[in-house]
């Protein structure tokens, strides 16, 4: 007993076996044969190559091109973490009196990035023997931390009988948000390019990621302006300063941004750099 089955195309209509007597014209396979062959190579809607979509200049995405551009945004987002991480915390610098200054068993440390500054007192006996200041602010003690009135009350902020430089903090802020936005604007069009695969969305991408990256590196330079002028506001209590690691995520994430927007300008060129710096040869010549 013969059974029978369908096979419907990518259309719905039903494609059946051949009938018996039917017999096929000479180069042109059976409609049946032609379905189960669609099938077996992979040529239907169940599997089978992927279409790639065209871009609006006529050229395609390949999956080349698109694995290098994953590959770059996730260089640039790497940058994108470590500035969130150095902008959230509030160690961009150090503040240590001498150890000894209040003749106590304990000191007085501080530590403030641009939102926000806390005071911290420590144990002498805490504190490596070699070191003159107070500090370091990692050491266990009790914290004291308030956020700045630069934004609020328009405040500046006292510590160690010393006065903020307000202008220079809230253009350092200022700065860093703006950096913010326009790492967001380039996330966007990366996203963008990527979904509907159009190379164009590449050249505001890297625009945006390098401009990020230059603005992240000037936010160190007002904020270190702001530091040096805080120190020079009073010399009443000696004060040890230094850069700490928030600091360090900044300039490592100014120049990975930088280094993301470049690739995504080189992706988005219409020929290989390297192809017209290094022409290849014919092993012949």
């Amino acid at each position: 007993m013969w059974s029978t089955f369908f096979v419907t195309d990518e259309e719905g209509r039903t494609i059946g076996p051949a009938g018996p007597g039917a017999v096929a014209a000479p180069g042109v396979a059976p409609q049946g044969a032609a379905g189960l062959s669609g099938l077996m190579t992979g040529r239907s809607t169940f599997g089978g190559n992927k279409r790639r979509r065209t871009t609006s200049t006529g050229h395609t995405m390949s999956e080349a091109q698109e694995g290098k551009i994953k590959l770059a945004f996730f260089v640039a987002i790497v940058g994108v973490v470590l500035t969130v991480l150095g902008m959230g915390t509030e160690f961009w610098v150090e503040l240590s009196p001498p150890k000894s200054f209040y003749n106590n068993q304990t000191c007085l440390t501080a530590h403030y990035g641009l939102w926000k500054g806390c005071t911290k007192t420590l144990w002498v006996s805490d504190i490596d023997p070699e070191r003159e200041s107070c500090g370091p602010a990692e050491l266990p003690g009790e914290s004291n931390c308030t956020y700045f009135k630069f934004f609020t009350t328009g405040e500046n902020a006292v510590m160690f009988q010393k006065t903020t430089r307000k202008n220079l903090n809230v253009a350092a802020a200022m700065l860093a948000l703006f950096s913010l936005f326009l790492m967001v604007m380039g996330s966007i069009c990366i996203t963008m390019s990527l979904s509907k695969e159009i190379l164009f969305f590449l050249k505001p991408a890297s625009v945006c990621f390098v401009l990020s990256g230059l603005l992240v590196l000037v936010t160190l330079m007002v904020f270190h302006q702001s530091v040096l002028a805080f120190l020079a506001s009073d010399h009443t209590v000696p004060l040890h300063h230094e850069l700490s690691w928030s600091v360090s995520c900044i300039g490592c994430a100014g120049g990975v941004l930088i280094v993301g927007g470049l690739l995504f300008l080189l992706l988005a060129l219409p020929y290989s750099p390297w192809q017209r710096c290094l022409p290849h040869r014919d092993s012949s010549s």
